[in-house]
């Protein structure tokens, strides 16, 4: 054995001597993930575990902001005031307009929300349930048939 080796080999020797190995974290546990195959990504997933942040952080640029946008209702459904909606809406939009100046990634569709519809959404999920009329049980034939086709306006109606 070298000098060096040597000197090594003594500092262990002390240090456990001295009890610094003693009750270290996961003493008497089995490694985690012995008996699993081989994955490359164990780090990143290690990490993205032993940090608690999601898994969407992996994801491209805009597949996220195509996330964000899926999630816009949920997102503003507690923000108190239509001011505040619409800030979240200008902050989003902000970020897709950047990415579409400079795209980098896969090629996703991604537009800018409206913001008025999403206000009014925002405001129809506010509204308390006894202040919304109630829709007929039943909607009556001739109604119905009314409806058919409303979005056709080539077609011809049924009477």
């Amino acid at each position: 054995m070298n000098g060096w080796e040597a000197s090594v080999e003594a500092q262990i020797r002390s240090a456990q001597e001295r009890g610094e190995f003693d009750n270290l974290p996961g003493m008497g546990k089995p490694i985690p993930g012995r008996n699993l195959p081989y994955d490359e990504s164990w780090w990143i997933k290690s990490f993205l575990e032993r940090e608690a942040l999601p898994s969407d952080l992996l994801l491209p640029t805009p597949l996220q902001l195509r996330r964000k946008v899926e999630r816009v209702p949920d997102e503003v459904r507690d923000l108190p005031t239509e001011e505040a909606v619409r800030g979240y809406v200008a902050d989003l939009n902000a970020e897709i307009i950047a990415w579409l100046r400079y795209p980098e990634g896969p090629r996703v569709v991604i537009r800018p929300v409206n913001a008025d519809d999403v206000v009014r959404r925002w405001r129809a999920e506010r509204r308390p349930a006894a202040t919304t009329p109630a829709a007929p049980a039943s909607a009556p034939a001739a109604t119905r048939r009314t409806r058919r086709g409303w979005w056709l306006p080539w077609r011809r109606r049924a009477a």
